[in-house]
């Protein structure tokens, strides 16, 4: 093939274009994501500024600012970025191990769009962050529905099949410690100290030393079980921590300009001064607030601490086509309707709404808010129909999914910022999810007709071999003009 580069080789000669992503790579809609995409990462119109100045004539004005500035190096393709969070939750990688990787990996440059290999990392690993902020959750959303697009585009999927849906919550975890008091106190304490030096505040004491005696004493305390001694303990530290935040008050009455970057951790060191073991609505982290202790009645794990999110996937073949989160721990059957709007919205193009869900007994009594909608659980049981009993008995088949978008696309723990990180996360797991559904569909629609090429030449020959064991020889598989990838990836 000819290259307008003599030295190099395309990628599309140095790989097996019969490879599940490479084969993605060519039907995907690249190019209504980068036209839906392009106006969020844009250069914004500014107003500018009135500046004044004098000249000879005097003092003049001027506008500063305006337009659209032109400053800084050029933004990297859309579909390279696209392609990273892709990648990065498709095959559960860190924004580090993912441009390390792609450097590495030509079938992962093909995808991106790449026409020769690149031995260099293809970004900053912090520039997919930024792209991620940028994209904010409109942009996550339309990620996630462009592979359900692609599903429906490859016919690996019937439209008719999103119209019933199977709905259920999980706990995406924050990455946080596991929040005991005596952490919490010991933290809240080291860190207003170091602001309060970063401020220039000197303060009389600082119980540092003290500090880290305690968190030990109180960590042997609580494993060998002497509850009596680990409450002296956190008792001392509670005070501790209270002449620190009451010195610091007083020292930032008199020095005002330095409040107002403290003021936010000062609050946050307070609640956790006040909180007691008993108490609702408690901060479990002093960096991310919004961590909330969910119970789902797991044995292995009684409490997790992140944020609530409810998945959406087809009833039949199990493709994502929802991910949302709700903070504030609302009652499940109270997300059902905010589940259904999202996973209609990103059914809009495809022509096709939910008309039936399927969930568990968590989901009872909300019939007529989601209606025209119909719900079915285990609770209906005496007033189902055959089919309908048929379709309840393929509820479990959402917990599958949800392990595997925990284990393999990243939503057991979330490293991301804020609410809003989180929102962002159970979107980007859920895209990730769905390319690796649509990998495994193009081996499986690969195979269709290898198996009837392969039958044709079983039948030809006289001695009997299994369909099954001769699906997975290599051997067979080139005599039967496969390559050897494919035969070895039905599994």
């Amino acid at each position: 093939m000819s290259t307008p580069d003599f030295f190099r080789a395309r990628l599309d000669t140095m790989i097996d274009m019969r490879h599940p992503l490479a084969v993605l790579a060519t039907r995907m809609p690249w190019g209504e994501i980068e036209a839906s995409l392009a106006p969020l990462v844009a250069h914004k119109n500014r107003a500018g500024q009135v500046v004044e100045g004098e000249d000879l004539f005097g003092t003049t004005t001027e506008l500063v600012g305006a337009g659209v500035s032109n400053r800084g190096r050029p933004r990297l393709p859309i579909r390279l970025m696209v392609s990273l969070l892709y990648l990065k939750h498709a095959f559960n990688e860190s924004d580090e191990s993912l441009v390390q990787r792609w450097s590495e990996n030509v079938v992962w440059q093909f995808f991106s769009g790449m026409e020769y290999y690149e031995p260099k990392l293809p970004c900053d690993h912090t520039q997919i962050g930024r792209f991620r902020r940028v994209l904010g959750e409109a942009g996550v959303e339309q990620l996630l529905k462009t592979t359900i697009e692609a599903a429906v585009g490859m016919k690996a999927i019937r439209p008719a099949e999103f119209e019933r849906v199977i709905v259920d919550t999980t706990v995406q975890e924050k990455a946080i410690a596991h929040p005991t008091d005596s952490r919490l106190l010991e933290v809240a304490r080291a860190k207003i100290t170091r602001l309060a030096k970063w401020a220039g505040l000197k303060l009389k004491q600082t119980y540092e030393r003290e500090g880290k005696s305690l968190r030990r004493r109180a960590a042997g305390y609580a494993h060998a079980k002497q509850f009596k001694r680990l409450k002296r303990v956190l008792r001392r530290q509670r005070t501790i921590l209270g002449c620190v935040l009451r010195e610091v008050r007083r020292k930032l009455a008199l020095a005002p300009g330095a409040s107002a970057k403290l003021d936010v951790w000062l609050d946050r060191a307070e609640r956790i001064h006040r909180q007691r073991p008993h108490d609702k609505n408690k901060l479990y982290a002093l960096h991310a607030p919004e961590v909330e202790c969910i119970g789902k009645g797991k044995a292995r794990k009684p409490y997790e601490f992140g944020v609530k999110v409810s998945l959406a996937v087809t009833h039949k073949q199990g493709l994502m086509v929802g991910a949302r989160t709700f903070p504030g721990n609302p009652y499940d059957g109270h997300t059902l309707a905010a589940q259904l709007e999202q996973t209609g919205i990103l059914l809009q193009d495809i022509g096709v709404k939910p008309t039936t869900a399927v969930v568990d007994l968590g989901f009872r009594g909300v019939d007529a808010e989601v209606a025209p909608v119909q719900v079915i659980h285990r609770g209906k049981h005496k007033s189902l129909s055959t089919t309908q009993r048929r379709w309840l008995k393929r509820r479990q088949a959402i917990e599958p999914a949800i392990g595997h978008a925990k284990l393999d696309h990243r939503m057991d723990r979330c490293w991301l910022n804020g609410a809003t990180g989180d929102a962002l996360h159970a979107v980007l797991c859920a895209a990730g999810f769905n390319i690796r559904w649509l990998l495994r569909a193009i081996v499986r629609r690969g195979l269709a007709p290898v198996f009837l090429r392969l039958l044709a030449w079983l039948a030809s020959r006289a001695q009997p071999v299994s369909a099954s064991s001769t699906a997975l020889h290599p051997t067979l598989a080139n005599t039967a003009g496969i390559s050897p990838y494919a035969a070895t990836a039905f599994v």
